[in-house]
């Protein structure tokens, strides 16, 4: 058995990854038509453009990747049915329900491959397109090599260690120049929240730099009426679908704390968690199409009948999603209503297959 496992292992995610490939191809050449009409502003060009394009596919991968594992299985089972070597298989005395485990033994090794994307590719390759692409603009941006970014604004020098969602920052380094590009004024601040148009720092530390003097001041508040360009701010903001699930977790347990609302984040949480167990379920609808198919012809209408299905999820699974921001359900509730309802026909259509 451990043969057949890795057999149809081996098909079902080749099958897959063709599919990614194919629509990774697809979606690179519609992205990069569209960043063309940014190209010559400051120093964009077609190699910044393609950075940023490759940087970001990842991402709209990730979104596509349920789909992208029903359509490669679809291919690869109905592959393997065409040829009769389910037939085959079968007839060897190996069960439906044998057969599905083999299927979700690729599924499981499906699931950590995107488990693994979504945790640490996702966060790092988004961050890094929206930056390079800032810096390819407007030359306002600099990555720092600890992951925070240098920025200037109206004659000042900033470095930011954190970005946080909601436009908050934290550890600022504001330095101000005289005329003659000497050192004048670095304040510090733990945090930093953008509120009504102006820019609350907290934990504040002045050093002023005057007449050959230094004096340093402590505040426990200060409010700015300018320190970052909120369009800087929401280029290198972390958006929560771009969030790690670790991350996530961490920033709704913050906003809880101080009795903010989580709800966005919450959702975004559970769609992280949940993107990668749906490729189970959609390895699940694939398998009574295909051996439905080995019974009766129309195989074609069959095979077509399970492409809508899985565009169907995606459109499902997105709507729910925003309505149950729009009504207040239960991010938990909205996230996996969609994938428990698809599960639970896959598993009847399942039964129903002899």
């Amino acid at each position: 058995m451990r043969i057949l496992d890795r057999y149809i292992s081996k098909t079902i995610i080749s099958g897959t990854l063709m599919v990614l490939m194919v629509l990774g191809a697809l979606l690179a050449f519609v992205d990069f038509i569209s960043e063309l009409d940014d190209v010559g502003r400051g120093q964009y060009g077609i190699t910044q453009a393609g950075m940023f394009v490759l940087l970001s596919l990842p991402k709209r991968l990730y979104e596509l990747f349920p789909t992208a594992v029903l359509i490669g299985s679809l291919l690869s089972l109905g592959a393997l049915a065409s040829s009769s070597e389910l037939t085959v298989m079968r007839a060897a005395g190996v069960s439906i329900a044998r057969i599905t485990f083999s299927v979700l033994k690729a599924g499981f090794i499906l699931l950590i491959c995107a488990a693994v994307v979504g945790e640490w590719g996702i966060p790092w390759s988004e961050r890094n397109a929206q930056a390079q692409r800032a810096k390819g603009l407007d030359q306002s941006i600099r990555l720092g090599g600890s992951g925070g970014f240098w920025a200037r604004d109206n004659g000042r020098f900033l470095y930011v260690s954190n970005v946080y969602p909601g436009q908050r920052l934290g550890e600022i380094s504001v330095y101000e120049l005289s005329e003659d590009n000497q050192l004048q004024r670095l304040t510090y601040a733990e945090s930093a929240t953008y509120i009504k148009g102006k820019w609350q720092l907290n934990q504040v530390k002045q050093t002023d730099f005057t007449h050959k003097q230094v004096q340093s001041s402590e505040m426990a508040s200060v409010v700015w009426p300018e320190l970052l360009n909120p369009d800087l701010f929401n280029v290198v903001s972390i958006k929560p679908e771009n969030m790690s699930a670790t991350r996530l977790y961490k920033y709704i347990n913050h906003l809880k704390n101080n009795q903010l609302d989580s709800s966005s984040y919450e959702l975004a949480f559970w769609i992280k968690v949940l993107t990668p167990l749906s490729s189970l379920v959609m390895l699940l609808i694939a398998l009574p199409f295909v051996f439905g198919s080995q019974r009766t012809g129309g195989a074609g209408n069959r095979m077509l009948a399970g492409l809508l299905l899985g565009i169907g999820f995606y459109l499902l699974n997105r709507t729910v999603n925003h309505l149950g921001q729009v009504y207040h359900i239960y991010p938990f509730v909205s996230a996996s209503a969609p994938l428990l309802v698809i599960a639970a026909v896959s598993v009847y259509a399942l039964r129903k297959v002899k």
